[in-house]
């Protein structure tokens, strides 16, 4: 009995010493599991999506190349007509967001994103064949009810990849295809128009119609490439996807059923508001710019022809991306959002100061490189800012696609500022975007403050309620600033 006894205690310090070396083993390959998991995740899904978003910026915006090229006189429209389409854009775009957002999870975005993308591009298509005020406005609401679900869709499955503080760089890398989306909408315009009449239609309308059909095609390719989730990733190994579960259930619930008070809870989030009002502001200024830079420049006579000014448009956002990418890099490795912004914006409220007094041709020409760095460079901040500060799928979900949808009502502002009374300096339209992004500037300031707040209260014990609940009011789970 007693040498019974004594090989099972020995062989439960066996066992227990087993485990022991397995822990260690695990933590001990936890880093080189992580560079491997994100490096394949980053390889695998952020190019795809970067080409999603690529495809969206050009299809919202090159109605501002094709402007300059013949579309406003072709199909009769006055200046309000065709600041009334754009607005339907954006209306529909914003009203669709939130509905978008809750689908995706029933859905999946395998569907869903390439879904969206092969709609919107034959939408894109339609805009070729307009005769007039009506049939632009009817194509381009339903091109934004089309458009509404991508960002906020890839901002929520982003999540679902990466930890909050991985968020900022990968947001980054994509939405620098926004800024690219510039410089390739003004090459392509260029190129595209070049066509002529070519089977009876004009160049502008091949611009619509050739860029709509690789949006079709990217987005049938997509469905392919992008997968479900964590679990359906083919390019991961088991052992892969086993850490990297571990790594976001570390952070999150795995399983939250669906609840409309978590809902209200992004809907009363005093973060979400603020920000969003920020971003509303850059947004005014993203936009504005995006639509009105082809004609800002064909104004200015600084090129000698349409065609030339649409080549001129290529370089500020050129450089607007490469900055990008470099100050997502800054925020995550600091792990701070609001500081990086306050730094980043006031390069583009410089620019719109600049350019707003500046009757100098070549001036105003290099404001636009400001211009364009300080607000793409901010977007991907205070992009993953909510979704860093929201734990739960419905919540998070929720704060994503409210702040897109206050955000982009920027659009509305975008489509009336740049009038063409105000022209070919534009001196009064760049003074409310300077105004637009100073007020950014401050409700971000605002923002970083509360959030700090929230942090000083979770220390001094005023959270102690939620301990353990999982979501954003435990105390552990700490803000990012």
């Amino acid at each position: 009995m007693a040498f019974s006894t004594d090989k099972m205690h020995d062989e439960k310090i066996e066992r227990d010493t087993r485990l022991e070396e397995d822990m260690l083993e695990q933590v001990g390959d936890a880093p080189r599991l992580t560079r491997q998991v994100l490096w394949k995740t980053d390889v695998r899904i952020l190019p795809v999506l970067a080409l999603l978003f690529l495809c969206s910026f050009i299809d919202r915006t090159n109605v501002g190349n094709a402007k300059i090229l013949g579309l406003q006189a072709d199909t009769h429209m006055t200046d309000h007509e065709y600041a009334i389409g754009l607005c339907a854009f954006y209306a529909t775009y914003i009203a669709s967001e939130l509905p978008s957002n809750l689908v995706l999870k029933k859905m999946s975005p395998r569907i869903w994103l390439p879904l969206l993308t092969a709609l919107w591009g034959t939408l894109t298509m339609c805009l070729g064949f307009v005769k007039g005020f009506g049939s632009f406005v009817a194509v381009r609401a339903l091109l934004g009810v089309a458009e509404g679900g991508l960002l906020p869709g890839m901002v929520l499955y982003l999540s679902h990849f990466y930890r909050r503080t991985e968020l900022a760089l990968r947001i980054g890398i994509f939405y620098t295809a926004a800024s690219l989306s510039g410089a390739f909408g003004g090459l392509l315009a260029r190129g595209l128009n070049a066509i002529g009449h070519k089977g009876g239609l004009a160049g502008w309308r091949w611009i619509f119609i050739v860029e709509g059909l690789l949006t079709v095609a990217i987005g049938s390719l997509s469905y392919f490439a992008l997968p479900n989730s964590i679990e359906s990733a083919k390019f991961l190994t088991s052992e892969q996807k086993a850490h990297a579960r571990r790594r976001l259930d570390e952070e999150s619930s795995a399983y939250e059923p669906f609840s409309w008070d978590e809902v209200k809870r992004g809907v009363f989030n005093v973060q979400v508001w603020l920000s969003a009002l920020a971003y509303f502001a850059i947004l005014c200024g993203l936009y504005s710019f995006g639509l009105f830079l082809p004609t800002i420049i064909n104004n200015l006579k600084f090129a000698s022809d349409p065609n030339e000014a649409q080549l001129w448009t290529v370089i500020p956002y050129a450089v607007a991306a490469v900055c990008t990418v470099f100050v997502a890099i800054l925020s995550d490795k600091l792990a701070l959002r609001g500081p990086v912004m306050l730094c980043s914006l006031p390069l583009a409220i410089i620019g719109y100061g600049v350019i707003s007094q500046s009757k100098n041709p070549h001036v105003q020409y290099g404001m636009t490189f400001l211009m364009a760095t300080g607000m793409y460079a901010s977007v991907p901040c205070i992009l993953s800012w909510n979704s860093n500060n929201s734990a739960g799928h419905y919540k998070r979900a929720t704060t994503s696609a409210l702040q897109l949808m206050i955000a982009n009502a920027g659009g509305f502002v975008a489509s009336f500022v740049y009038q063409k009374k105000e022209a070919p300096h534009f001196h009064k339209s760049h003074t409310i975007m300077l105004g637009l992004l100073c007020a950014a500037w401050v409700l971000i300031a605002v923002n970083t403050a509360w959030v700090w707040k929230l942090n000083r209260d979770k220390a001094s014990g005023k959270n102690d309620a939620w301990e353990g609940k999982g979501d954003d009011r435990d105390p552990n789970f700490k803000m990012v600033l």
